[in-house]
């Protein structure tokens, strides 16, 4: 899936929004975003297979956490630049779109 496809979307980026605070399980980003967790989990296997977050599992719960910061920059006229950046949380490994 591609980066802009991923983050083209208000339901995941208000997933993202969320996770910028701190990892939650499934059923805590459903509620904190108002949906069920069925909606939730595909969104979330969205943002996984992009490569925005990534989930690991405490007892019965599957946690999901941010692995990419993102950056969405646009300029107006004269200069028409657009750049979409996602970065590795440690700071390597840069995708961007001019």
């Amino acid at each position: 899936m591609d980066l802009l496809d991923a983050l083209g979307n208000g339901t995941r980026l208000a997933i993202l929004r969320e996770l910028s605070r701190e990892p939650m399980y499934v059923s805590e980003l459903a509620e904190a975003t108002g949906m069920d967790g069925k909606t939730a989990v595909h969104h979330l296997s969205t943002l996984e297979e992009a490569g925005l977050v990534a989930h690991y599992r405490r007892g019965n719960k599957k946690y999901y956490e941010l692995v990419r910061s993102v950056e969405l920059r646009i300029t107006p006229p004269p200069e028409r630049t657009f750049v979409l950046q996602a970065d590795d949380i440690d700071g390597t490994d840069r995708l961007a779109s001019d």
